[in-house]
C-alpha cells in the first residue's frame, strides 16, 4: 500500500520556505570550455543564465523534475549526442531510477516516435546498466550516487535504537531540522514516540530506494521515493528499509513545545521477515 499520509500541498508548505534560503546552486563551466574564446556571450548564456539561474531556481521545479522535462524535449527531437548522454546521467544523479527512465522514455515514445525511443533507450542503457540497480542489495558507494541527498556518516550516537547500520547527513540544522537518514537493506530503528506537550511530531519524506513505516496496532505502509507520511506527537511507530533494498528519507522535526523522544522495544526478526 502507497504511503500518502501528508499531501504535497503540505510537503510544499513545510520544506520550501525553509529550503529557498539554500537552494542548489548548479554550476557549469562547459560553455567556456568549449566556446570561451570563440562565442563568449553564448557561453555566458549557457553557464550562467541557462544552468546558473534557469536550472537553479529548484524552488520551483526540482532538479529531478528539470531533468525528466530536459530528457524527454530532447528525445523527441531526436537529439541523441553527447549532449543527451550529459542530461540521462544528470537525470540519473538528481534521483531518476532505471524504472521510471523506461517508463518516462515509454510514455514519450507515444508522443514523439518509435525511432526515437530506440536511440534514447540505446543510450539509457548504458547510463542504468543492469548491474548498478542501486536500490536493491550493493553497495553503499553505488546507492549513494542514486540519490540527490547526501547520506552521510555513521549515525553512531543513534546506534542503540536500530537493527543495522543507519547513516546520518544534516541538510538544514537552523529554522525547523532536516536530515537525511539512510538505512542499510534490513536496518530499521525500534518502536519510538515523539513527545511534546503542544505541536511536535515528525515528518518523512522517502528520497531513495524501498522502506517500511507502521504505527503500533497498524499495518505496515510500505514507502517510495515521493512518498510521504506525517507522525503526529504520541503516536508509537517504526520506520527502516526493505529487506532487500536501501531506503532514504528525510526526517523533518514538527516544531513543539517540550519535545522528546522515547525510545521502546526492537522490531524483531519475526514481524520484519514478514514484509515483503
Amino acid at each position: 500500500m502507497k504511503a500518502k499520509v501528508t499531501s504535497w500541498i503540505l510537503l510544499l508548505t513545510l520544506i520550501f520556505p525553509i529550503m529557498a534560503k539554500s537552494q542548489v546552486k548548479v554550476r557549469q563551466t562547459a560553455g567556456r570550455d568549449a566556446l570561451g574564446d570563440f562565442a563568449p556571450e553564448f557561453a555566458h548564456l549557457n553557464d550562467d543564465i541557462l544552468f546558473g539561474e534557469v536550472w537553479s531556481r529548484n524552488e520551483l521545479l526540482s532538479l529531478c523534475d528539470r531533468s525528466i522535462v530536459t530528457v524527454v524535449a530532447l528525445m523527441s527531437q531526436g537529439l541523441t549526442d553527447s549532449s543527451f548522454k550529459y542530461h540521462l546521467e544528470s537525470a540519473k544523479k538528481n534521483g531518476v531510477t532505471k524504472t521510471e527512465i523506461v517508463e518516462i522514455l515509454t510514455h514519450a515514445a507515444f508522443y514523439s516516435g518509435w525511432p526515437k525511443a530506440w536511440a534514447a533507450f540505446r543510450m539509457a542503457k548504458e547510463v542504468w546498466t543492469d548491474d548498478a540497480d542501486t536500490a536493491t542489495v550493493g553497495s553503499l558507494e553505488a546507492y549513494a550516487q542514486s540519490i540527490l541527498f547526501p547520506v552521510g556518516k555513521p549515525n553512531d550516537a543513534y546506534a542503540k535504537y536500530f537493527i543495522g547500520q543507519s547513516y546520518l547527513a544534516p541538510i538544514i540544522t537552523v529554522g525547523i531540522p532536516i536530515a537525511n537518514v539512510t538505512f542499510e537493506p534490513g536496518c530499521r530503528n525500534n518502536w519510538h514516540v515523539h513527545h511534546a506537550t503542544k505541536g511536535g511530531g515528525q515528518t518523512l519524506v522517502c528520497v531513495g530506494g524501498r522502506g517500511y513505516y507502521q504505527e503500533w496496532g497498524k499495518a505496515p505502509v510500505e514507502l517510495r521515493p515521493g512518498d510521504t507520511v506525517h507522525i503526529p506527537a504520541g503516536v508509537k511507530h517504526w520506520h527502516g528499509a526493505a529487506p532487500d533494498s536501501w531506503f532514504s528519507h528525510l526526517a523533518i522535526e514538527v516544531p513543539g513545545e517540550n519535545n522528546s523522544n522515547e525510545w521502546l522495544e526492537l522490531v524483531n526478526d519475526e514481524e520484519y521477515l514478514k514484509l515483503k
